[in-house]
């Protein structure tokens, strides 16, 4: 399976549980966190479901600056996992996950993008 497809079922299916049982999944983030919120966990929800269902059906320019604008999202994740870390707002062992998870799925995309073009690359003149 090519990673960016991985990624968009990924973002769905993270989305969908969000948005279902929100409470759950917000209880994976910890009872002392301040992001544990049903609420924030829908909305994130409502972000990974919309952003993973559009990639995946796009295609072309579209879907490749959509995998972009996931890289940036996952990157925004990572960083503001990271400063929970070091405020002390999100507890070490979750957010240095999430931080991996997040970091893992910027360098998964590209790899998705270059797997998809090559063919094309193959066949484009040295200069």
């Amino acid at each position: 399976m090519n990673p960016v497809t991985g990624l968009c079922l990924g973002r769905i299916a993270v989305g969908v549980a969000s948005l279902v049982k929100p409470r759950q999944v917000a209880a994976v983030l910890g009872p002392t966190s301040p992001q544990a919120s049903p609420l924030m966990t829908q909305w994130f929800g409502t972000r990974e479901l919309a952003l993973g269902l559009v990639t995946l059906v796009s295609s072309g320019s579209a879907r490749r600056h959509l995998v972009v604008t996931g890289m940036l999202v996952d990157a925004g994740d990572a960083g503001t996992a990271y400063l929970g870390i070091q405020q002390g707002t999100l507890p070490r062992e979750l957010g240095w996950a999430a931080v991996a998870i997040a970091i893992s799925a910027v360098v998964l995309a590209p790899l998705g993008l270059l797997a998809r073009s090559g063919p094309e690359v193959a066949r484009t003149p040295a200069v």
